[in-house]
């Protein structure tokens, strides 16, 4: 019996169990292979006692409609960067990936099948260069993964934004206010321009087009007419304004590199204030229940071809790449061509030129950029 080992990293994301559901699924059509998944990441295999679960056809029954993933996930630490607390209280971070690799080797594992976005795939590369036999499978709501056309969550995430910005029309209608939404996305303006066009919103704000607040004020009050009105603003948490930094913090989590985004959509109304808006403003913050829940089913069926074809990688021996969508085939990547550059939006994007085209703001001066 040969064994294949699955993760999920990173943050949870919409469709990671229909994932782990259809590698087990496809596994099982070979007879001689058995899954196991790994706890939380990596830390199943390098905890001790380890923390692996057997799956099989009857422990993945019925979870392709369920949110977040019955194997768990961290964003923390990990194999190159495991946290220990030393005598005097503090932390270091130490390296085991070497340690890893042969505890995996010992349990007679020959595959492994890591599910994570752009930094667990950088760990990916870094343990197949060590050796190890693994395939990344491509996760981020963010959508900014440049190897792949999409990822799954996404549609879910902007399903969510959309509803939330559908929501907030009816309120903002009927008190003539300034509703501002904040919506996840990191460095990446996908989810927030998704959602903009897809529910309407008079202003967008992304990470790509740093904004000027005067100019998103004079839209505002082209909105409203003696009083009566409403404006709508999706902002992505990555969003800044010009000649300014984005709203961020460094984190006190143990082990988590990144720091934590969020809190523009409360400046944006501070901002708007100072610079004289005279209408109600309001902020709704999105965060993580874009992350959470039921995913759609076009993620349903995305997450299920990239399980399938990463299982179909295992055996071909196909090691040291990513699934990869490239329309209208399910396909691969090297997993070093994976993580060489982000997929930002910029401003050639089809979708760019669409949100223009229907009047939405997204607060930058078009002849400062044209020239």
């Amino acid at each position: 019996m040969r064994r294949v080992m699955v993760l999920t990293g990173g943050g949870d994301c919409p469709g990671l169990n229909a994932v782990i559901r259809a590698v087990v699924k496809r596994a099982a059509q070979e007879n001689d292979w058995e899954v196991l998944g790994s706890i939380k990441a990596f830390d199943g295999i390098l905890n001790e006692p380890t923390e692996l679960m057997i799956l099989d056809e009857e422990k993945v029954a019925g979870i392709h409609y369920q949110g977040g993933t019955i194997i768990q996930t961290t964003n923390k630490g990990g194999p190159f960067a495991w946290p220990v607390k030393k005598k005097d209280g503090s932390w270091e971070y130490v390296d085991r990936s070497d340690e890893m690799i042969r505890k995996i080797q010992y349990l007679g594992i020959d595959a492994v099948i890591s599910i994570g976005g752009d930094g667990s795939q950088r760990i990916s590369q870094k343990l197949f260069e060590k050796g190890l036999n693994i395939i990344g499978v491509p996760k981020t709501i963010d959508n900014d993964l440049s190897a792949t056309d999409s990822t799954f969550g996404f549609q879910t995430a902007i399903q969510v934004g959309t509803e939330a910005v559908d929501k907030l029309v009816t309120t903002a209608a009927s008190h003539n206010r300034v509703f501002i939404l904040e919506v996840m996305g990191r460095d990446a303006g996908w989810i927030a321009l998704n959602a903009a066009v897809a529910g309407g919103a008079e202003i967008c704000l992304i990470p790509e087009i740093p904004y000027d607040i005067n100019i998103i004020l004079s839209k505002i009050n082209a909105r409203f007419h003696r009083g009566k009105g409403f404006a709508i603003i999706v902002a992505a948490e990555g969003a800044r304004p010009k000649e300014g930094t984005v709203v961020a913090h460094a984190s006190n989590e143990v082990g988590y590199e990144n720091v934590r985004l969020g809190g523009l959509g409360f400046k944006l109304e501070d901002d708007l204030k100072k610079a004289g808006c005279e209408h109600d403003v309001r902020v709704t913050v999105l965060g993580h229940l874009q992350r959470g829940g039921v995913p759609i089913a076009y993620d349903r069926v995305l997450a299920t071809q990239f399980g399938v074809k990463a299982m179909e990688m295992v055996l071909n021996g196909e090691y040291g790449r990513m699934v990869s969508y490239s329309h209208p085939y399910i396909t691969s990547v090297t997993l070093k061509d994976a993580i060489q550059k982000p997929n930002l939006v910029t401003l050639d994007t089809a979708l760019i030129k669409t949100a223009r085209g229907v009047g939405i703001s997204f607060g930058e001066d078009l002849i400062a950029l044209e020239e």
